[in-house]
């Protein structure tokens, strides 16, 4: 059967093809161009989309379950429809009857494609699903939660005194335990009678109280003594979700779980999301019940992990990029879509956590940081908060990688921020070979600068492909594409072994030496595996992909660099899922971070989330950010007028006119080899090297 990947696998369309229709799998991004009536699940697997499949495609396992995504998605070019898919067939009604199928849900091997269509493989039915890594910290924080529990005796009813059950409730509360203007959740007032008498009139009460200033209120109360307490410290990410369940008495972590943020079936990067909205009436309540689903689902997990019932938390702390925040708190993003990238609200929210549909107790308080900037969000702020670069005496540059990054650098004396679009490739996506990291995605690559043989190592197996019993470990889960991390050390590794240029041009006269080096059209590719299965390769396009990333946030440091007025950093900092996993060498070497000492150079993991963690357990955290984010001062790249000549630069290995010496210490930087066209179409290529 005839197909397209229109990802970068496969070179152009053959003649007719392009009327096929296209179809998009979510979250891989993975696309391509299939003939009317193929199943679902064919394609899926001509992609290389894991989709299970346990019963061999006769519709009785259930496995292969997906959801068509209805709406106009711009970015891609696609209007997707059910009405693009064929009807249920007998196979689908008949285990529909016997097991059940979900509302909205196909069987993808029975499904056949009759229009364009973009199909969300749901993560509850992949057993190699993303791996979330976004890890608890192990840092002490001393407490100071909002929530403090307060078991009081309560005098019984007496008819030559009046007061009400409730008042006497508060009256001991302030006589044992010095709450005064106690304010109580409405749907307690109900219960209070029945809790006071189960407990033969001794109670424990949560009170919840943030700042000195506002009043405090109940917000649990239970029969007898209880003491046990939880709250949720969460990152809501634009790809990932991180969730830690936390004991508010003790501050031990007692859950922590992950999953893709669901939102990316309606667009990858935070612009095409806003741009969903933007073009379907119903787009933002979409992703905002999306978003608030994945949360409660991943309550349920913690909960389960912790032995805790979702009804004990009482307390939340959430963290988000700008758009992300919008979505949750059921916010229209659109004006983040446009100059002058204007916030609804940027100060620090509160909310009952039912009145944003998020399922625990009805008195848990849900506290949000406050956003930098329009597109600085509470998660840079949360990160800010965790490493402190007001802090600090050193200059510090704090950056989170993802699909927006943003960047910080500062210390006690001034502290300036920037955003930069970076865009998905760093994650995979708009890679032809890429994909998020799961099982069977290479993470680690090394390339021999004398054979250019690479060898590497995949999610799942730790054994180097070089080494004996390599394959038979891998077979489980495969070698299906190059994750974030990797993407980093291959275009690195490239350039180090001489196989591109410090402009990023492959060579291809380099084929002549090697097979690895493969011609593809006009340009050259490097073939990391192949050999009759899928192959995986690095094309030119995924090169310049990856130089357009890493130059737009090399040149947001430099911005911030030339407003701080100094030529080099003391520190530099990687948060985020993906700066966990950055060779801090190899993101020097591509240009992604300036010049630095490379033992200041450190990955802080799920900074954003120790941020919420931080205000979870201590509430005088909140005030220190919420003083601190009226500080930054926000730069805005796209106003500044030498941004440009700093991007241009920024393209080149690592950088067109910025020196390296610290990294030079360590690594060798190969010469400079500038490759022009020139000779026939089919690729030839002739060099001119130059000492750098």
């Amino acid at each position: 059967m005839r197909y397209d990947d229109t990802s970068g696998n496969e070179s152009a369309m053959a003649e007719g093809v392009s009327k096929d229709p296209l179809v998009l799998f979510m979250p891989s991004g993975k696309r391509g161009r299939f003939p009317i009536g193929t199943p679902v699940l064919e394609a899926a697997r001509k992609l290389g989309v894991y989709v299970e499949s346990v019963c061999g495609g006769r519709a009785t396992c259930g496995r292969c379950q997906v959801e068509v995504q209805e709406g106009n998605f711009a970015k891609h070019k696609i209007v997707s429809s059910n009405d693009h898919i064929s009807a249920r067939g007998p196979k689908e009604e008949r285990y529909d009857r016997v097991r059940g199928l979900p509302e909205g849900r196909r069987l993808s091997c029975s499904a056949e494609i009759l229009g364009d269509l973009v199909i969300d493989v749901p993560q509850d039915t992949v057993v190699n699903a993303q791996v979330v890594r976004k890890a608890a910290t192990d840092r002490v924080i001393e407490r100071n939660a909002a929530v403090q529990l307060c078991y009081v005796e309560v005098e019984e009813p007496d008819m030559h005194k009046p007061l009400g059950d409730l008042d006497r409730l508060k009256a001991v509360l302030e006589k044992d335990w010095g709450w005064k203007d106690l304010l109580i959740a409405p749907h307690l007032i109900p219960q209070v009678q029945s809790i006071l008498r189960k407990g033969n009139w001794g109670v424990t009460a949560a009170i919840h109280r943030d700042m000195d200033s506002s009043r405090p209120f109940i917000v649990g109360l239970w029969p007898d003594l209880k003491n046990e307490a939880y709250g949720i410290a969460c990152d809501i990410g634009s790809t990932t979700i991180a969730m830690h369940l936390v004991s508010l008495l003790s501050g031990r972590i007692v859950g922590s779980s992950g999953t893709s943020n669901p939102q990316i079936r309606f667009g990858e990067d935070l612009m095409s999301r806003v741009s969903y909205v933007m073009m379907n009436p119903d787009g933002r309540e979409a992703m905002t019940k999306a978003v608030r689903e994945a949360l409660n689902g991943l309550i349920g997990k913690v909960c389960e992990e912790g032995g805790v019932h979702r009804e004990d938390i009482l307390d939340m702390v959430f963290v988000a990029n700008p758009i992300m925040h919008h979505l949750f708190l059921g916010i229209d993003p659109t004006e983040l879509g446009q100059a002058p990238f204007a916030l609804a609200v940027s100060g620090a929210l509160q909310y009952w956590a039912h009145e944003i549909d998020i399922d625990v107790n009805r008195g848990t308080r849900v506290y949000m940081l406050p956003c930098i900037a329009g597109h600085v969000g509470a998660d840079a702020a949360g990160a800010t908060l965790s490493e402190g670069p007001y802090r600090q005496d050193k200059m510090m540059l704090l950056v989170d990688v993802g699909t927006n990054a943003e960047i910080i650098l500062g210390n006690r004396e001034r502290v300036v921020a920037a955003s930069s679009p970076t865009g998905p490739a760093f994650e995979g996506a708009e890679i032809s070979s890429g994909q998020r990291a799961a099982p069977g995605a290479i993470e680690r690559i090394r390339i021999d600068p004398v054979t250019l043989e690479p060898k590497f190592r995949v999610i799942g197996v730790d054994l180097w492909s070089d080494e004996e019993g390599f394959e038979e470990a891998a077979a489980s889960v495969g070698v299906t594409g190059i994750c974030g991390s990797a993407i980093i050390e291959v275009v690195a590794e490239m350039y180090l072994s001489g196989i591109i240029s410090e402009d990023g041009v492959v060579d291809g006269s380099l084929a002549e030496r090697s097979h690895r080096i493969i011609p593809n059209g006009r340009t050259f590719s490097y073939l990391l595996r192949g050999d009759g299965e899928q192959r995986i390769t690095v094309t030119q396009n995924d090169v310049r992909a990856i130089q357009l990333a890493k130059a737009a946030l090399y040149a947001g440091i430099k911005l911030l660099m030339e407003k701080q007025g100094v030529e080099k950093v003391d520190a530099i900092r990687f948060a985020g899922a993906f700066g966990s996993f950055i060779d801090p060498k190899y993101a020097m070497v591509l240009g992604l971070i300036p010049d630095c000492d490379l033992s200041e150079v450190k990955a802080v993991g799920n900074a954003a989330g120790t941020g919420a963690l931080m205000a979870l357990l201590n509430r005088g955290h909140r005030r220190e950010i919420e003083q601190m984010v009226k500080k930054i001062e926000k730069i805005e790249t796209a106003l500044e007028g030498n941004f440009q000549q700093l991007f241009i630069d920024a393209m080149a290995l690592p950088n067109k006119v910025d020196p390296f010496p610290e990294l030079a210490k360590i690594v060798a930087l190969p010469e400079r080899k500038v490759i022009t066209a020139g000779g026939e179409d089919g690729g030839g290529r002739r060099r001119r090297r130059e000492r750098g």
